[in-house]
This record gives C-alpha cells, sequence and structure tokens, in this order.
C-alpha cells in the first residue's frame, strides 16, 4: 500500500467528530464526495456530510478489508459500522478513491448497497422492498 493511501485509509479508520476538523490535511479543497445520499464537491461540504453522520449515527467505525491500488487510483473495500436508533447497523461497501499530486484525495466515490442496508430497515418502505426482492428473485 503507497503512503498516501496508507495515510488516508488510518484517517478514515480513526475518524471521529474531534478527528473531522483535519479533514483538509487529507483531501484537496475541490474534493468530489458521493455516497448513495450525497454528491457534493468541496471539503467543507465533504466535513458537513461526515457532521450529519456522526449527528445521527453512534459509534461509528470504519474497517478497510482490501486496497487495489494502480497510479493514483485505488478501490478500497470496508465494513461500516455503527448504531442507528440504538440498534446495531453494518454493511460493506467499496470506494473508488483518486489522489490528486500532493497526496490528497480529490475524488471519493462510496458504493454500497442503500436499497438493502438502510431503506429495507424502514417501516413501510422496508415491506415493500422486501416484497419486491421477492418477486424479483429467481425461483
Amino acid at each position: 500500500m503507497t503512503p498516501k493511501m496508507e495515510r488516508y485509509k488510518a484517517y478514515l479508520e480513526s475518524l471521529t467528530p474531534e478527528t473531522l476538523q483535519d479533514l483538509s490535511s487529507y483531501v484537496t479543497d475541490e474534493v468530489y464526495f458521493k455516497d448513495p445520499f450525497n454528491d457534493v464537491r468541496g471539503a467543507d461540504h465533504m466535513q458537513r456530510v461526515f457532521q450529519h453522520m456522526f449527528e445521527n449515527l453512534k459509534d461509528i467505525r470504519f474497517i478497510v478489508h482490501q486496497t487495489i491500488e494502480q497510479d493514483n487510483i485505488c478501490m478500497m473495500e470496508w465494513r461500516f459500522e455503527s448504531r442507528l436508533r440504538d440498534k446495531k447497523w453494518g454493511f460493506d461497501g467499496a470506494s473508488k478513491i483518486a489522489f490528486s499530486d500532493d497526496g490528497r484525495v480529490q475524488l471519493h466515490i462510496d458504493y454500497w448497497d442503500a436499497a438493502g442496508s438502510f431503506y429495507a430497515r424502514l417501516p413501510l418502505i422496508g415491506t415493500l422492498i422486501r416484497w419486491i426482492g421477492k418477486r424479483a428473485t429467481t425461483p
């Protein structure tokens, strides 16, 4: 793993509300961040996304299992764990990360199953998603 990837991985795995203020040391001012709920540009907007996460979830933990790198692009496989409304919540995902010439992240796109991992947990929508899933499954 390259030093820039190791540095960013260590930051994500130790991310807390207190370390969030250091985000601009790890990402460029114009960073592009996207996940199933957010699509933002700029370190300040990415910081707000993470701040919102800390305000709504408890015991947040990122665990990076594997990284694959080529040039300035990295794919990262990870697990996210937290507590949502006092219940354990976790899911697996992957991120595409691109580094700028100065070693900071200029692109961070998260890929994870929002329907199965989040929406399916909601009372009414979850029932509908599970019903659709059963109908779409091959017998």
